[in-house]
């Protein structure tokens, strides 16, 4: 991607604007490879968090069903309704919170019992409207220097996946190099096309879902137990609400959009509160993928932009149908394989964001605090270094900025 986030011009609040009518190929091939690359970066880290919680082989690919339909409908809407590229993901950092935590008493029934309980507080939190005006707040160069911080360790992976796996990797980056010469738009998708090949040639390996190509739904009566509302729902809300929701606002802010945070928390909530019998996990907003649907690569035009976030979700529900095979698949190759595709993907969107961070002198140094704290992976009590990355520079803005009295 090229161009700065700070560059883009602010998208107003109006439900859509003459420019944004028409189809975009370049955000239908946007939202086409934000589907791939935000469902196979992370379904390993899905199975793994649900199976900790003691779900079954056929729990959790009624888990993946479900949630890939909670993730999809709930961008379509969001994105179609407000005209903003709102991207939906499952909460990675709380599925790892999961695989941490391991079984919980009361079993799987009363771990589903927990995620219905988190839905259930993210609808709250939409109608607690001091939320969206803190995120206003944020400094921009605060919010780019989170973002630089998140995008940092994605887009080094392609150059690691050259260490762990030399021949794939350089074949990647390679084709990508090559193919962006000539054809930038195809560049990525191109590289996927090649890492999803190396994926299918990889020799089979035991997996956690089943070999039946059709997956099927499996309900499980939630339970709640004291031990599980407040040893998961409590810490899986707050890491949501921190590493996820927060940070996902905060990235459409840096590109210059200002969605409404009430329907945007209720719809997740919803969705998340209604595909927990059949296993799922929570869904909230996205913000690496919310980069790629919102960047300049999506469509020149800031107004057009929304129809990525529509073709992401139209994306997860059609991996939906494929869930236990595309599990399986991805399982097979090494996950650095993926992430590398996803940091290709990322590079022009992480220089927008350092460059945003960094202009102002001012705010340079609150910038890159927040920036390497995020980058670190600092994480305390199950909130993710996002969070931790505006909270240390914030604290340095606010110190940058105070004079002591008389001064």
């Amino acid at each position: 991607m090229t161009g700065s986030s700070s560059a883009d011009q602010t998208v107003s609040d109006a439900p859509t604007a003459p420019g944004g009518r028409g189809l975009s190929p370049s955000a239908l091939a946007t939202g086409g490879l934000v589907a791939l690359v935000g469902y196979a970066s992370s379904v390993a880290v899905v199975i793994q968090g649900l199976a900790a919680v003691g779900a079954d082989t056929a729990q959790i690919t009624s888990g993946l069903v479900a949630v890939g339909f909670s993730m999809g409908l709930s961008a379509i809407w969001l994105a179609w309704t407000q005209r903003k590229p709102i991207s939906v993901a499952w909460t990675t950092p709380g599925m790892a919170l999961l695989a941490a935590t391991g079984p919980v008493a009361g079993g799987f029934p009363a771990a589903v019992g927990a995620f219905l309980t988190v839905g259930a507080l993210i609808m709250v939190a939409g109608l607690w409207r001091p939320l969206g005006r803190w995120i206003a707040a944020i400094p921009k160069p605060l919010a780019n220097g989170m973002l630089a911080g998140l995008l940092l360790k994605l887009c080094l992976a392609p150059f690691m996946a050259i260490g762990q796996a030399p021949g794939l990797g350089l074949l990647v980056l390679a084709t990508w190099a090559i193919v962006g010469r000539f054809a930038r738009l195809y560049a990525v998708p191109a590289a996927v096309a090649v890492a999803l090949a190396a994926m299918a040639m990889n020799p089979p390996v035991s997996g956690a879902l089943p070999a039946d190509p059709w997956p099927t739904l499996s309900l499980v009566a939630p339970a709640f137990t004291w031990e599980a509302l407040v040893g998961l729902a409590l810490p899986l809300f707050v890491v949501t609400m921190a590493s996820q929701n927060i940070p996902g606002l905060a990235v459409l802010a840096t590109f210059g959009y200002t969605p409404r945070v009430p329907p945007a928390f209720l719809a997740t909530g919803f969705a998340s509160a209604l595909t927990a019998p059949l296993g799922a996990p929570t869904v909230n907003l996205a913000a690496i993928t919310a980069a790629m649907c919102a960047g300049p690569d999506a469509d020149p035009r800031p107004e057009r932009r929304w129809q990525a976030a529509v073709t992401g979700g139209v994306g997860y529900i059609v991996l939906t149908a494929l869930a236990a095979v595309t599990a399986t698949l991805v399982t097979r190759s090494p996950p650095i394989l993926i992430e590398a595709v996803a940091g290709l993907a990322l590079i022009g969107a992480f220089g927008g964001s350092l460059l945003a961070a960094v202009q102002a002198e001012e705010e340079r140094i609150p910038a890159l605090v927040t920036l390497l704290v995020t980058a670190s992976g600092l994480s305390f009590f199950g909130v993710g270094s996002a969070f931790w990355g505006l909270l240390f520079g914030g604290a340095m803005h606010v110190l940058h900025r105070w004079r002591p009295a008389g001064a």
